[in-house]
């Protein structure tokens, strides 16, 4: 399964809490691919923990390494590509997107609060978590739907089911050949019932 493009056979958004490392991997097992989160390949360019360049350097030092880093990625890696939940806010990296499959791992209040637990090592959530995580679906949902090409809901639902909902939407839009996001921005949207059972160790989404 590949783009006529070349890049990620994939690329997950969505905010955190909605499983991107975590059904990137299963994702990436299942369609036999390499799997690249990109904080971590922000922390390979800075050469320490993304917590540490907020800290040490501020937020906007670490956009403009994200920036560099998913504009990389998207050129050069040919599996499954996760981004940190806030760098589709850069136009620059939404206008990169487009031609790509973007897959936007949709996520409610409640299932993103449990998952994300009391945001420790997660910079953007100091503070009141629930108001925060509100905050940041609220600005950033319109957002992932609006470079989406594939939109699946998480909520209670496990990564495994997810994952396989993502491959299934990829044949999908493979019979269909489909790459872009429709007009309306929507792309395709699944639905459907599950067991929840994400884990908490998923990488520090930013």
């Amino acid at each position: 399964m590949s783009t006529d493009h070349g890049g990620p056979v994939a690329v997950l958004v969505g905010t955190m809490g909605a499983g991107k490392t975590t059904v990137g991997r299963l994702l990436a097992d299942a369609l036999g691919v390499t799997f690249l989160d990109s904080d971590h390949a922000v922390e390979a360019r800075a050469g320490k923990p993304v917590q540490e360049i907020f800290v040490d350097d501020g937020e906007a030092a670490f956009r403009v390494l994200e920036r560099a880093a998913v504009a990389t990625a998207l050129d050069e890696h040919d599996g499954v590509l996760a981004l940190g939940g806030g760098a589709v806010l850069d136009p620059d990296t939404r206008a990169l997107l487009t031609g790509h499959r973007v897959v936007f791992l949709r996520v409610g209040l409640s299932d993103a609060v449990k998952r994300v637990g009391l945001g420790a090592g997660r910079p953007l959530l100091l503070g009141n978590v629930r108001a925060r995580v509100k905050m940041l679906l609220d600005e950033r949902t319109p957002v992932y739907e609006g470079v989406a090409t594939l939109t699946v809901d998480t909520d209670g639902r496990s990564p495994q089911e997810v994952a396989a909902e993502v491959a299934s939407g990829l044949r999908r839009l493979d019979t269909l050949g489909l790459d872009a996001p429709s007009p309306s921005g929507s792309g395709y949207s699944t639905t459907a019932p599950g067991s929840s059972g994400y884990s908490t160790t998923e990488s520090e989404e930013r």
